[in-house]
């Protein structure tokens, strides 16, 4: 298993899709100096492979592990309510966390849906709770992130900005002491959190250092943001970002997640989206996010190994 995830590493070094190298700052010469700069961070790409876009073959999280890095992505964006039924069925998470490594993966982000934002202080409680539990299930794993979009606030009442801004720094406290960053993920077609704006603002008003944004292309679209920006955030604002295109039919009104294409598929503005990722700096982490009827029905490594493809063929073209 090693020696196939060095392979396919060497292989995605030699296709361009992990850029630049760092610059180490210059060292010191006298002990009075100032202290030597810290490197500047490698700026690319991570391939990542969420495992909603095979989640109708309903195969297990272990082998979704296998088939992300068969198909040759760097990293793995799975949903927790797989990695709990990995751990109900009897499943070791340490066991997970060694197979995830030994494919030559890392698990950057997962997928959950926690009430955090709403107004009911019941709900809310709750949700703060099970986001506690799931960031500890994430953790065992060698997770970093953890989706938080606005579940359970998605309709009126329209929620104050300020309001969720609080919610969301009461959010990222817990993640400070589960050691997994919540990221804000804005849905398109929400009444609450829709807009790319809208994210950072919340995001912002934290005041809390680790508070970033996951965006989305199929929300973005779907919200009505406009995708230029993107280069208003920093790289640390942005550090997951969600791949997907979208068709000119149906209109925007009338679309909804089904919709999803492979990146480069439809008319998603893609080259420039790369250009300006690329251009604000950092490791942004691209994950392959699908929820289609049809690509459910084909085989899931076939699935996997196309969209690993027309991935790389976009960030290619935006080079």
């Amino acid at each position: 298993m090693q020696s196939h995830a060095l392979s396919r590493r060497d292989a995605l070094v030699r296709a361009g899709l992990t850029a630049g190298a760092a610059v180490a700052g210059l060292h010191a010469t006298e002990a009075h100096s100032a202290p030597e700069p810290a490197p500047e961070p490698k700026a690319g790409f991570i391939l990542s492979f969420n495992t909603g876009t095979i989640r109708g073959q309903k195969l297990g999280l272990a082998k979704e592990i296998d088939i992300a890095a068969q198909a040759g992505f760097q990293a793995i964006e799975p949903w927790v309510e797989h990695i709990d039924q990995y751990a109900k069925s009897g499943g070791s998470l340490n066991d997970l966390k060694k197979r995830v490594a030994d494919s030559g993966l890392t698990v950057e982000s997962a997928i959950t849906f926690p009430e955090w934002l709403v107004d009911e202080d019941t709900r809310r409680a709750v949700g703060l709770e099970k986001a506690k539990r799931e960031m500890n299930l994430v953790a065992q794993i060698g997770g970093k992130r953890l989706a938080c979009p606005p579940a359970g606030a998605t309709g009126d009442p329209r929620l104050d900005l300020m309001r969720a801004a609080e919610r969301y720094r009461a959010l990222l406290e817990l993640g400070d002491t589960m050691g997994v960053v919540p990221e804000l993920e804005l849905w398109g077609f929400s009444k609450n959190i829709r807009l790319l704006s809208e994210a950072a603002f919340v995001a912002i008003q934290t005041g809390h250092p680790r508070a970033c944004v996951l965006a989305d292309v199929f929300h973005l679209y779907k919200g009505g943001s406009d995708f230029g920006g993107l280069r208003l955030l920093s790289s640390g604002a942005l550090q997951v970002f969600h791949m997907n295109d979208y068709p000119a039919d149906p209109p925007r009104d009338k679309t909804n997640d089904s919709f999803r294409l492979f990146p480069g598929d439809g008319i998603a503005p893609l080259t420039q989206v790369l250009r300006d990722l690329r251009a604000i700096g950092g490791r942004t982490v691209l994950s392959l996010e699908l929820f289609s009827k049809k690509y459910w029905e084909m085989d899931a490594l076939e699935v996997a190994r196309t969209g690993f493809e027309k991935l790389k063929a976009v960030v290619a073209r935006a080079q």
